[in-house]
């Protein structure tokens, strides 16, 4: 079993900048893939940014450029560093594990960007 808890979701206006982190129950050494996902009201979950195989990132093509994924390996944490953030930003952001071919899920952080 993988615990996930995301923090630091929040209000912003446009070009603003939030960052998100998210602590693993387990050693992020023993996941395959950790990330954040993110889904607005009516629409699928998607993919914002993760780490794949190691330490190599997979990001979507709506957030090149303004997103950056990272990680602590001593804390466990994967952070989202969120700049210039839009309206269309605006979703529920999930950390997601992938571990021994099974996939874990945080509660959510709420991502509100006003224009």
């Amino acid at each position: 079993q993988v615990q996930l808890v995301e923090s630091g979701g929040g209000l912003v206006q446009a070009g603003g900048s939030l960052r998100l982190s998210c602590e693993s129950s387990r050693s992020i050494f023993s996941i395959n893939a950790m990330g954040w996902f993110r889904q607005a009201p009516g629409k699928q979950r998607e993919l914002v940014a993760t780490f794949i195989s190691g330490s190599s990132t997979l990001y979507a093509d709506s957030v090149k450029g303004r997103f950056t994924i990272s990680r602590d390996n001593a804390k466990n944490t994967v952070s989202l560093q969120m700049n210039s953030l839009k309206p269309e930003d605006t979703a529920v952001y999930y950390c997601r594990a992938v571990s021994s071919g099974n996939v874990y899920w945080g509660r959510g952080t709420q991502v509100t960007v006003s224009s």
